[in-house]
């Protein structure tokens, strides 16, 4: 049986352009072909999951989200509440990929409805492949709710 993609939208929320950069390299490295949408900020990303389209429809909602917490605007814990608020949202998977090593971040992030907490390795070899890891899992491996 050969994997296949579920070919949903992966949305990114990172504000670091380096970190932006090494992950978009890991995914293109994969080979798979998940859209990925950026959002720079907490703010942004909202906008996104709660927005309409051009037609007033709301937007397609991600497979996974793949969220960092220390961002401007609004963090990556608030982000991750404000979607659980939300019946539209409520279910969509969200991994916290992070550099903190707070343990108040860990314990916050699955009280808030975190579906994983993964900590950005510091080498770029490391943080590629975990990149690697987390794609192949929640992409292919993952069966993800019905949006």
């Amino acid at each position: 049986m050969s994997e296949q993609s579920n070919h949903g939208t992966i949305l990114l929320v990172e504000d670091s352009p380096d970190d932006v950069e090494l992950t978009l390299r890991a995914f293109k490295k994969g080979h798979l072909s998940n859209p990925i949408i950026v959002k720079r900020d907490g703010r942004e990303a909202l906008d996104y999951l709660l927005g309409t389209d051009d037609a007033g429809e709301p937007n397609l909602l991600p497979v996974v989200v793949l969220l960092d917490l220390n961002m401007p605007r609004v963090n990556g814990l608030q982000v991750l509440q404000k979607m659980r608020s939300h019946e539209y949202t409520r279910i969509v998977p969200v991994v916290v990929l992070t550099t903190s090593d707070e343990q108040r971040d860990v314990i916050d992030s699955y009280h808030l409805g975190a579906n994983s907490f993964v900590r950005k390795p510091v080498e770029s070899k490391e943080f590629f492949e975990a990149i690697l890891s987390l794609e192949l899992y929640w992409t292919v491996r993952n069966v993800p709710p019905p949006l």
